[in-house]
């Protein structure tokens, strides 16, 4: 029975006081339920990251093993998830940063070694840290105006809900036109697609009717779903020899696995801070330190006001509380992501759905970490849950998150352009710092022609310039090499 509103906001113990679960309106069994939401949304990585990493040789020809990488991936991630929780005391958690894995995977190590290339990734995470205890990264984050943030939120809600329908093979991309299409052939006829379609509907009216828990209890049943299913109709694994296309996306949901685990810690410490530089050339280096500074600086600062935004926790300018403290945590998880060698680590978005099933506070995270931890022994229970289980979760968080979009003044062009183009080229260029550049680029342009330049915070300007030079990186990388 739901208290007076004294009593909802009135510390019950000093834990209570310490994280501000009462203050925020939210109860411990809810912080519990968020902490696994997050978890089972974005467990996935423990997985994914190695196989991005694992797939690549760097420029003498070595690569990383597979096992080492997801021992440290869980780790730092549960560490890191753990650190935002306490310190922060905000529901977002850590890990390996989906596209920079890629970046430092495909372009920086080939033209080094896999420890010069973590190096890189270790200086671009102090060089955040030394940016947000200046004040300098906090000033960016409060220059970037109201309806520009919301339009960042709501980007960033459309991205999470494609990467729910292409992970769960609802849109599969096409080698001709369109770009994109609806299951195979136009047509949904995979047992693991309609795990999915059950499980968003499920969730989907689950919320309608109020239920609590209702994202977790989708993904819970959807997993149980999709074990019935594998067990019956032994769908296995998408691609392989051969090339099944009606296959689980990544893991295969079955009981049937070892579940006593060694963990391989090896990689821990495995980095150079300078061997690149003398390898690949200074130049060649600071680009690509710049790159990376520019995805992370960026990133986060789109997820903590999308996550804030779905959770009611932004202020009347659009900034979370105890901004500094979680861009500080996020900062030293990228130089930890690099120490370990699981490249940058970075804030999820996916803590939104930890945020839709009722966490407000850090003791999600606590949860969340505590999780990843014990990924580390036992990492066949991340497997359990296959990408069709869990990406229902995040099309609804994507609704949810979509929702602000009428508070932007779509009647004032020169705020309504800029957000359009962040949102829309979020989801349709697969990366959140593509849209984030795109609204500051054309804000600040627009401003300018319309003489209001002096409206436009000195800041922007500096920041437009550089995702300038971010967006003509390519040109820039290519004149240099």
């Amino acid at each position: 029975m739901a208290g007076s509103p004294a009593e909802a906001t009135t510390p019950r113990n000093a834990f209570d006081r310490f994280f501000e679960i009462s203050a925020r309106g939210s109860t411990l069994s809810r912080e519990v339920r968020g902490g696994f939401a997050t978890f089972f949304t974005m467990a996935y990585i423990v997985v994914l990251n190695p196989l991005i990493l694992g797939a690549a040789v760097d420029g003498a020809g070595a690569s990383l093993a597979i096992p080492a990488i997801a021992a440290a991936t869980a780790l730092v991630a549960g560490l890191m998830t753990i650190l935002m929780g306490v310190v922060a005391r905000f529901p977002l958690a850590l890990a390996a940063g989906l596209g920079v894995n890629a970046l430092v995977a495909y372009e920086i190590a080939p033209q080094m070694t896999w420890a010069d290339a973590m190096g890189l990734v270790v200086i671009e995470g102090v060089i955040i840290a030394l940016l947000v205890l200046t004040g300098f990264r906090q000033a960016v984050f409060h220059a970037v105006p109201t309806e520009l943030k919301t339009a960042i939120g709501v980007g960033i809600g459309l991205f999470l809900a494609l990467i729910g329908f292409v992970d769960a093979g609802f849109a599969r991309g096409s080698a001709g036109s369109p770009p994109l299409l609806l299951g195979i052939g136009g047509q949904l006829v995979t047992w693991p697609v309609l795990v999915f379609v059950l499980g968003l509907l499920l969730t989907l009216v689950l919320m309608v009717r109020k239920v609590k828990g209702a994202i977790l209890i989708g993904i819970l049943a959807s997993t149980v779903l999709a074990l019935i299913v594998e067990a019956i109709a032994k769908v296995g694994p998408a691609g392989g020899p051969a090339g099944n296309p009606h296959g689980w996306s990544l893991n295969v949901p079955s009981l049937d696995k070892d579940w006593s685990v060694t963990p391989d810690l090896s990689l821990l410490g495995n980095f150079s801070l300078f061997g690149s530089w003398e390898r690949a050339g200074v130049l060649v280096c600071v680009m690509f330190v710049f790159t990376l500074l520019l995805t992370d600086f960026f990133d986060t600062m789109g997820t903590m006001v999308a996550v804030g935004q779905e959770g009611g926790l932004l202020d009347a300018e659009g900034n979370p509380p105890r901004t500094r403290e979680i861009l500080l945590v996020d900062s030293i998880a990228a130089a930890a992501g690099g120490a370990a060698s699981t490249s940058s680590n970075t804030s999820y978005i996916e803590s939104a759905a930890g945020v839709g099933e009722g966490a407000r506070t850090g003791v999600a995270n606590l949860v969340t970490g505590a999780l990843f931890l014990v990924a580390v022994l036992v990492s066949p229970l991340v497997q359990i849950v296959p990408f069709e289980a869990a990406s229902a979760a995040l099309v609804v968080v994507g609704f949810l998150m979509m929702t602000a979009v009428r508070t932007i003044d779509w009647s004032d062009w020169e705020i309504a352009i800029p957000a359009f183009l962040t949102i829309v080229l979020m989801p349709f260029t697969y990366s959140i710092s593509n849209g984030i550049g795109a609204g500051v680029i054309t804000y600040v342009l627009l401003k300018a022609v319309s003489g209001k330049a002096r409206q436009v915070h000195p800041l922007l300007y500096g920041v437009a310039f550089f995702f300038v030079l971010y967006f003509l990186r390519g040109p820039i990388e290519a004149a240099l090499l």
